[in-house]
């Protein structure tokens, strides 16, 4: 707050010398860095890091681009573990703890529950971008930077997928190695189950034991990784304010609003009515969710935050079984921040090219979107081409979304930090749902159900 107000003074006296307020600007970081240090908090670390990362990202813009790597290195840290880290909890949770009717189960709830949390989130970035009419009277040129990076992107779109197929792996390592997290989910519960099915005691033990040590030591791994999210961040928010120009920010910043204001209204008035009707504890949910949810803010990334979201909400009280299925299972499939700001953008491009759009056929729009919004996390840029395709069936030229690239990575924040959200609260809910919710509570299991 007070650094927003240094900023907000800084812009009211232009002829005001930039040096005093810049330095007041790096003293009052100083002080945030001072605080996090005392109170020893990840999430207070990652605040006081994204300030930081923004400050010089303007200032220094050079050395900013530099500090990209580090972002770089977290995320390949991040992914590395991600697939040993899903089979284990998996395996663990289904092959040692559940029946095979409870999984099927779980996997329908779940299944459902994405289906109609999406739907709303559909409807509400329709419902936002009508009133704000963002797009309307926008008349702006796609930067050459992002016009190549659009062409690279819609490439993909040339090469169908059936993405039904998609969700089951046909080599196991490869879908490591493309971190293809539904297929690891596919075939971690495949295996599970199998195992579940080995009638020597012996095997299975052995089995569940090696899972087991698996898990713990991939957590820890989480753990030691963490450290490095704050550099992380810094390098990640540096770099992208370095290279974002602030001109097209400006005919753009009011869809940067309506995206986040339709976010802020699908938290407060879907989200928090489902964890208040599931008796979710929000307290202690908040608390929990804190961590992976600034870490997905700052690096733009369901993936940096995947590892920690499943760690804090297993330490939460959901049972491993639920979190290991529910959340990479989301992160495909109830991807809220996403399929809310694909609608407010279909929309935006079509009032900027001057097409009216009847309310039945923006109707139509979300119907195909719920369709193909699932099951693409693992295409790069896949919120743009889907995107880009969406718009390309309305008769539109697709490169003219390609002027919403010059915000993305600030719009990709804000949907992203809601996709983990969501991802976090249903498996509460999914947990509610089967009475195998037990919160945690001075190093306690209380259940609450």
């Amino acid at each position: 707050m007070h650094i927003g107000l240094v900023f907000l003074i800084e812009s009211n006296f232009p002829n005001a010398d930039p040096t005093g307020f810049r330095f007041a600007r790096y003293v009052l970081i100083a002080l945030l860095f001072v605080i996090s240090f005392k109170r020893k908090k990840l999430s207070m670390w990652i605040f006081s890091a994204m300030i930081l990362g923004i400050e010089v990202g303007m200032d220094f813009p050079t050395f900013a681009l530099e500090m990209e790597r580090f972002g770089k290195i977290f995320l390949r840290l991040i992914k590395s573990l991600v697939a040993p880290l899903i089979f284990a909890t998996l395996v663990v949770g289904i092959a040692g703890h559940s029946n095979l009717k409870q999984v099927g189960r779980i996997g329908l709830k779940s299944i459902l529950y994405f289906e109609i949390v999406t739907t709303i989130a559909l409807f509400i970035g329709l419902l936002a971008i009508n009133v704000s009419q963002a797009g309307v009277g926008v008349k702006v040129e796609a930067r050459a930077q992002d016009k190549e990076k659009s062409t690279e992107l819609l490439a993909q779109t040339l090469e169908h997928k059936d993405h039904f197929i998609e969700i089951f792996p046909e080599n196991f390592a490869k879908s490591m190695v493309e971190n293809q997290v539904l297929q690891i989910v596919v075939f971690s519960v495949i295996f599970a189950i199998g195992l579940s099915m080995v009638k020597n005691v012996t095997h299975k033990n052995t089995m569940l034991s090696f899972s087991e040590s698996l898990a713990e030591v991939m957590f820890k791994f989480t753990d030691i990784v963490m450290y490095l999210a704050p550099i992380a961040v810094f390098g990640a928010l540096a770099s992208t304010v370095a290279k974002s120009g602030v001109e097209i920010l400006f005919y753009l910043m009011k869809l940067v609003g309506t995206l986040y204001v339709a976010l802020i209204i699908f938290v407060l008035g879907v989200l928090l009515p489902i964890a208040l009707a599931a008796r979710i504890p929000i307290k202690k949910f908040i608390k929990a969710v804190t961590e992976p949810v600034t870490l997905a803010f700052a690096t733009a990334s369901s993936e940096a935050a995947l590892p920690k979201a499943m760690e804090n909400m297993e330490n939460f009280g959901v049972p491993k079984k639920i979190v290991a299925f529910v959340i990479p299972t989301g992160y495909s499939f109830n991807l809220d921040g996403t399929t809310l700001y694909l609608s407010l953008a279909t929309v935006f491009v079509a009032q900027m090219s001057g097409v009216d759009l009847s309310i039945g056929e923006q109707i139509s729009i979300c119907l195909v979107l719920m369709l193909t919004s699932k099951g693409v996390a693992g295409v790069r840029g896949a919120s743009f081409v889907i995107l880009a395709g969406t718009v390309a069936s309305m008769g539109l030229d697709p490169e003219k979304a390609s002027v919403i690239l010059a915000v993305d990575a600030l719009m990709d924040m804000g949907r992203t930090s809601v996709n983990v959200l969501g991802n976090c609260l249903a498996s509460a809910v999914i947990a509610r749902s089967e009475k195998e919710l037990f919160v945690k509570e001075n190093d306690l299991f209380i259940d609450e159900a």
